[in-house]
This record gives C-alpha cells, sequence and structure tokens, in this order.
C-alpha cells in the first residue's frame, strides 16, 4: 500500500434468511482496486442470489471481475475446500463490528478529502481542478486553509498551486516543512494584490522567503521593492517626462497611439521600477488627453 498498489482477494457466500449456514463459496481473484472489489462483490452476491432464487446452484469456482463487461466471469472451478488449502489463521481472533463502534470511529476521523474538496468549491469558490490538486495531500491541505484566512482564497490558492509548490517539489519537502510558512504566504498575496510590489516582484520574493526563511514584508523592506503608489508622487513624474519628451508627445497626440507604451516605460524607469503601474496607466491616459 505504501507503494500505491492494492491486490485484493475477497470470498463471497450468501444465504438465506433464517438459515444459520453460509452457502457455497466462490473466490473473487486479483481485484486491484477499491472501486473494482466494491463493484465485483456487489455483481457476485446479485448474481448469487438470483442463481438461488432460479432454482439454481452456486459452483464452488474461482472468478474473475470484467470491468469492460461490468461482471464477474469464470476463471477455473473447486470442486473441494481442500483445493484452496484453507486452514485457520490462529493470530486472527473473531471480529464483531457493531454499528455503535462504527458511529465512534466516524466520529474520530477527520474531513476526508472528497468532503473537503467540496466545501473548498463551495466556501473558497475554487474550481474542481484547484481544490482536488490541493486536497491531495492533507498537510497541503491544511497549509492552504491557514493561507487563505490570512489573504484572499483566490489569490492564496493561485500562489500556492503555482509557485511555492513548484519549489517545494523541487527541494523535496512536503508542505508542513515549508520555509514560508501559510501566514507569510497570505502577508505576500496580500502585498501583491494591494499593489504594493507588482507580481513579478512578488516571484522574486518568494524565491528569497524561501531560501533565508524571512517573511515578506522583511524581504519587501530589505530589497526596496515596495512601489510607489501615491498617485501626488506617480503624477510629478509623468508631467516631467511628458515635459521631457515633446516630440512623442505631439507625434501620441496626431495618432501615433502605440507612444502610450514608451511614455509608461519612461514613468517607470524614472520611478526605477517603483511607480504602481495601474496609477502609471491611469495618470498618463489623463494627462494625454489634456491639449
Amino acid at each position: 500500500m505504501e507503494k500505491g498498489n492494492l491486490r485484493c482477494e475477497a470470498n463471497v457466500s450468501v444465504r438465506r434468511v433464517g438459515e444459520e449456514k453460509f452457502g457455497t463459496k466462490v473466490e473473487l481473484k486479483n481485484l486491484n482496486s477499491v472501486r473494482f472489489m466494491q463493484r465485483a462483490i456487489e455483481f457476485e452476491i446479485e448474481r448469487q442470489i438470483a442463481l438461488i432464487e432460479s432454482g439454481g446452484r452456486v459452483s464452488q469456482e474461482t472468478r474473475l471481475w470484467d470491468e469492460r463487461a461490468g461482471q464477474t466471469r469464470v476463471m477455473r472451478s473447486k470442486e473441494e475446500a481442500h483445493d484452496y488449502r484453507y486452514f485457520p489463521e490462529p493470530d486472527l481472533q473473531p471480529l464483531t463490528v457493531t454499528a455503535e463502534w462504527v458511529e465512534q470511529v466516524r466520529s474520530l476521523m477527520p474531513e476526508l478529502p472528497d468532503a473537503r474538496r467540496g466545501r473548498f468549491i463551495e466556501q473558497y469558490g475554487l474550481s474542481f481542478s484547484d481544490a482536488s490538486l490541493i486536497v491531495r495531500d492533507k498537510a497541503l491541505a491544511d497549509f492552504y486553509e491557514r493561507a487563505a484566512a490570512a489573504s484572499n482564497p483566490r489569490g492564496a490558492a493561485n500562489w500556492l498551486k503555482g509557485e511555492l509548490l513548484r519549489e517545494l517539489d523541487a527541494a523535496g519537502r512536503p508542505a508542513d516543512a515549508s520555509p514560508v510558512s501559510p501566514e507569510e504566504l497570505g502577508a505576500l498575496v496580500r502585498a501583491v494584490e494591494e499593489g504594493r510590489i507588482s507580481g513579478k516582484q512578488g516571484k522574486d520574493v518568494l524565491l528569497e522567503m524561501f531560501r533565508s526563511e524571512k517573511g515578506a514584508e522583511q524581504v519587501i523592506g530589505e530589497q526596496g521593492l515596495a512601489q510607489v503608489s501615491d498617485a501626488g508622487e506617480i503624477e510629478k513624474i509623468v508631467t516631467d517626462v511628458l515635459a521631457s519628451n515633446p516630440q512623442q508627445l505631439a507625434a501620441y497626440r496626431s495618432g501615433k497611439e502605440a507612444l502610450f507604451g514608451f511614455f509608461v516605460g519612461q514613468v517607470l524607469k524614472a520611478s526605477k521600477g517603483k511607480a504602481n503601474p495601474k496609477i502609471v496607466n491611469e495618470l498618463l491616459k489623463e494627462k494625454l488627453k489634456a491639449e
């Protein structure tokens, strides 16, 4: 099971209501998944019941599950029980499972992946594929929930499944051994969504966080990456850029609107890449329209 493989051989027999002894046993061979095992057992129970109720007789045999046909089929017949070489297992005592015990176990079980995926889709607005990726591992799902609580759930999912998982996989580390904590990933997501750093800068910040185990704000401060979002300060830079490029300004206003990118680049260059691009675009559009 540690390799993700399963091989099961199930013995199925039925009895009429009120009878104490089970009927003839049939062995289902080489079932290699829980789903196949369930479907094969259910089919074989129904097959034996139908055979007995129609007046037939269940043969002692080994059968295989045919997934394509959705039924069991005969592999080989065995006339006597000794053909199976059965013997009692001395270390296994009889086990009686009560409904109360089942409910007790169920109450102690953690939230299972299917249920958690459904909750992530409903509660956090994740897509089926994103939720499936995150709940594939309990530690990863726990990490995500803490990051989502510290930021925007959608943004936390995007950064987790993209940038952070890439680094974790490359380092061979599970989510619960990440040098970037869920809360710090949330802080990075907030910094990007608030416009204090760009998405590209955010990727660089995350790499440094992963390498140094420092927090998002500490890395942003140390690298001087915080964006300028003060409209008044950016407006001064925009005014200076337009004044320094009269020929390009005249050409833009005469119809060469492709020069808009040139002005954006000049403003970002003058601000050493720190001016908030959204505010830069808004102010440039406003200034370039003015005569």
